[in-house]
C-alpha cells in the first residue's frame, strides 16, 4: 500500500501505514500559517481491504465545528466524488472505507485543480462575449486571471463576481463553472438579457496559489486573503491588490464573493450589514437579491447564517464589507457547506460539484431580478 500528495493541493503527511486498519495521518499547516484542514491523497494497493485512516491533529484544525456530522469525500476516477463514513472523537478524524478499486482519493471536498481552472478559462476565452486579461501574478508566478463579459460602455450595471479567496474552499469554483456555464449560453434567455444590462468582471480563483499548495485559507505566504482589502500589499497580498485595483478603474453596482463554510450545513449569503455607509436601500437590495435567489433554488434558505454587525462595527479587512463601504454598492458573500444541505441531504455526495453548479446558475436569476434597481 502506498498513500501519496505529491500533486496539485495534495495535503497530507503519514504517521504511520504499516496496518491499513490502523493509518496514521496529520494534515500539514498552510505555509506561513497556523491555519489547517483542507486534506486530499492518493492511496493505491489497498483493494478490498478495509481502511480505517485517522488525522491525529484533526482537533488543532482551524474550524473544530467543521468536523461532527461530516463524511470525507472519496473519488476512483477524481471526477465523481462520493461521501465515505467518518468519524470526529477525540481530536482525531477517522475515515473508513473499503476500497473498490486499486487506487482511491480522498480529500476535505471534491477539488478544483489549477489544470481544471485552465481548462474553464480556455473554454470561457472562446465565447464572443468575454476578453481574458492577466491582471497580475501571485507571489509563486501564477496569474491573476480575469474574465470581462460584455462591453462596459454599452451596459449600465457593473457586476463583480470573485471565487476562491480561500482556496481550500473548491465548491467555489465549481459553483463558477455553473455560472459562467449559463451566463455564457446564449440560448438562455436570463442568461442574454443580463448580458444587455451589465458588465460582468469574473476572477474564478482569487488564490491560484494556496489552490496549487493544498492550503486551506491563505496563499503562499500564508496570508488570509479575506483579512487584506483595506491593507492590501503587492508583497503580501497581491491577488487582492490586483484586483481591487481594477475594481477601482470600473467602479461596482454589485459584488458577489463565493465561499465555503467548514461549520454550517446549508447555503446563505452574508452582507455588508456592518459597513459605516450601509443603508436602508442597502438592506432593501440585500433582502431582495436573497428573496429572488431562494425562488431560484431550493437549495438556497435565510434562516440559518453568521450574526449581522451592528451599524458600523463591521470588520472592514474583508472582501464585502470593504466593498459595501467603500464603493456604496450591494456586496455579499455567498456560502456553501462542506458537509450537506442539511435541507435537502444527500446521503450518498452530500453537497457536491453539480449541486454547486446549479447553484451558480441560479444566481443569474437573482442578478436579473435585481438588475435594473442596482
Amino acid at each position: 500500500m502506498h498513500i501519496t500528495d505529491a500533486f496539485d493541493s495534495g495535503n497530507i503527511e503519514v504517521l504511520d501505514a504499516a496496518d491499513p486498519a490502523r493509518i496514521r495521518l496529520e494534515i500539514r499547516k498552510d505555509n506561513g500559517s497556523d491555519f489547517y484542514q483542507w486534506f486530499h491523497f492518493r492511496v493505491t494497493g489497498a483493494m478490498g481491504e478495509p481502511l480505517s485512516m485517522a488525522i491525529e491533529n484533526a482537533g488543532g484544525a482551524a474550524y473544530l465545528e467543521g468536523w461532527p456530522g461530516y463524511q470525507a469525500c472519496a473519488s476512483y476516477d477524481r471526477e465523481t466524488w462520493f461521501r465515505v463514513d467518518t468519524d470526529y472523537a477525540d481530536g482525531t478524524l477517522t475515515i473508513h472505507h473499503l476500497p473498490e478499486a486499486d487506487t482511491v482519493w480522498f480529500a476535505y471536498f471534491a477539488p478544483f485543480s489549477m489544470e481544471r481552472h485552465q481548462d474553464l478559462i480556455a473554454w470561457a476565452q472562446l465565447h464572443h462575449a468575454v476578453e481574458l486579461e492577466v491582471i497580475g501574478e501571485t507571489l509563486d508566478g501564477q496569474t491573476m486571471d480575469l474574465l470581462t463579459v460584455g462591453e462596459q460602455d454599452s451596459a449600465t450595471r457593473t457586476i463583480w463576481v470573485t471565487a476562491r479567496q480561500h482556496p481550500g474552499e473548491t465548491m467555489a469554483e465549481w459553483w463558477m463553472e455553473g455560472f459562467l456555464g449559463r451566463l455564457l449560453d446564449d440560448d438562455d434567455p436570463v442568461a442574454r438579457k443580463l448580458r444587455e444590462q451589465a458588465v460582468f468582471y469574473i476572477v474564478p480563483n482569487m488564490n491560484p496559489d494556496g489552490s496549487r499548495r493544498g492550503h486551506l485559507r491563505t496563499n503562499a505566504k500564508g496570508v488570509n486573503l479575506n483579512r487584506e482589502w483595506d491593507k492590501a500589499t503587492i508583497e503580501n497580498s497581491p491577488e487582492v491588490f490586483h484586483v481591487l485595483g481594477r475594481m477601482r478603474e470600473t467602479g461596482i453596482d454589485l459584488a458577489l464573493d463565493v465561499h465555503g463554510d467548514e461549520a454550517l450545513p446549508y447555503n446563505f449569503i452574508a452582507g455588508g450589514e456592518g459597513s459605516p455607509n450601509f443603508d436602508e436601500r442597502g438592506q432593501a437590495l440585500l433582502d431582495g437579491y436573497k428573496d429572488a435567489l431562494c425562488l431560484a433554488s431550493p437549495d438556497f434558505q435565510t434562516e440559518h447564517g453568521y450574526d449581522v454587525d451592528a451599524p458600523g462595527t463591521a470588520n472592514l479587512s474583508v472582501c464585502t464589507n470593504y466593498l459595501a463601504n467603500e464603493f456604496k454598492c450591494l456586496a455579499m458573500t455567498l456560502e456553501m457547506p462542506f458537509k450537506d444541505n442539511a435541507d435537502l441531504p444527500d446521503p450518498e455526495f452530500g453537497w457536491s460539484p453539480e449541486r454547486c453548479r446549479k447553484l451558480g446558475a441560479a444566481n443569474l436569476d437573482a442578478m436579473l431580478a435585481l438588475v435594473s434597481e442596482l
